[in-house]
């Protein structure tokens, strides 16, 4: 009888434990704010999926964060074109999130397999540093697509200027007919913040600096100069579309002369061995045969 006691007592304590523990969670959920999310981007797709817990522990992780890593990684996310849809908190919250369900994931299966528990480890880091890795390849696409883009907005913003519109009338232009890219969405931004009243220099100055490229710097340093001046933008902006137009086949020669020296370590280290196996199989096992 007592110890049909003392597991009632054991169960009731694991019970108010938990109920404990439930209540102060409920508690700390409820302490979170609701996010108003009128005027900013949509997150991406995974962090929609989990973009609750994201925002519970990025409310307690915020005034943990100073302000010289908020500033770093507020570029870092300009950068990518995700500075309207995250905060650095909220990706910093994310990390954790997904660092968190990696190692649980990781936990189930170490258990069901009896397999090495550095395992959880493992999965935890990589789970906390795989949105790093994927923040820095966007910001290398964006670059990229702007960079291959640039040229041809270039150029209907010169047809659109030579045929008597102004240089508002030119980037609406360009915004509207240009391909689909991280320059035509800035370009969008700058007019969105020209109509707002913002003057057209002070637009042009904050794209250069969202997009942190050093050819844009040159386009709008060269725009600006420009209109202060007095001079026709028609020959300013062919010049700058030549001049990108042959950045873009100088990058492209760059790429194509590395491409040899890339494809070295595979051929060394997978194409080279499977050639010779092939080569020096029949060989060996003839000279095994004629030893036999």
């Amino acid at each position: 009888m007592s110890g049909n006691t003392t597991l009632i007592l054991i169960a009731l304590m694991f019970g108010a434990c938990g109920a404990l523990l439930a209540y102060w969670v409920s508690q700390r959920i409820v302490e979170v704010p609701p996010e108003d999310r009128t005027y900013r981007d949509r997150p991406p797709p995974l962090m929609r999926v989990l973009w609750w817990p994201i925002q519970w522990v990025a409310h307690y992780v915020a005034p943990s964060l100073s302000v010289g890593f908020r500033e770093r990684l507020l570029g870092k996310l300009r950068l990518a074109g995700m500075d309207y849809a995250l905060l650095p908190a909220q990706f910093v919250a994310y990390r954790i999130v997904l660092a968190a369900i990696a190692g649980l994931l990781a936990w189930f299966v170490v258990a069901a397999v009896q397999a090495p528990w550095w395992l959880i480890v493992l999965a935890a880091l990589l789970g906390y540093f795989m949105p790093a890795i994927w923040l820095r390849d966007q910001v290398l696409l964006r670059r990229h697509k702007t960079l291959k883009t640039l040229p041809f907005m270039l150029d209907i913003m010169t047809l659109c200027v030579e045929a008597g519109l102004n240089l508002t009338g030119a980037l609406q232009q360009a915004v509207a007919k240009g391909p689909v890219g991280p320059m035509r969405e800035e370009l969008n931004r700058a007019l969105r913040d020209i109509r707002a009243g913002k003057p057209r220099a002070q637009a042009l100055r904050q794209l250069a600096d969202r997009m942190d490229e050093p050819s844009i710097h040159n386009l709008v340093s060269a725009l600006i100069q420009a209109e202060n001046t007095g001079m026709d933008l028609g020959p300013v902006l062919r010049a700058q579309a030549e001049q990108r137009r042959t950045e873009r086949f100088v990058r492209a020669e760059k790429l194509a002369m590395e491409a040899p020296v890339k494809m070295l370590a595979p051929l060394i280290g997978f194409i080279f061995p499977c050639t010779f196996l092939i080569l020096f199989f029949p060989i060996v096992m003839k000279f095994l045969d004629i030893g036999l």
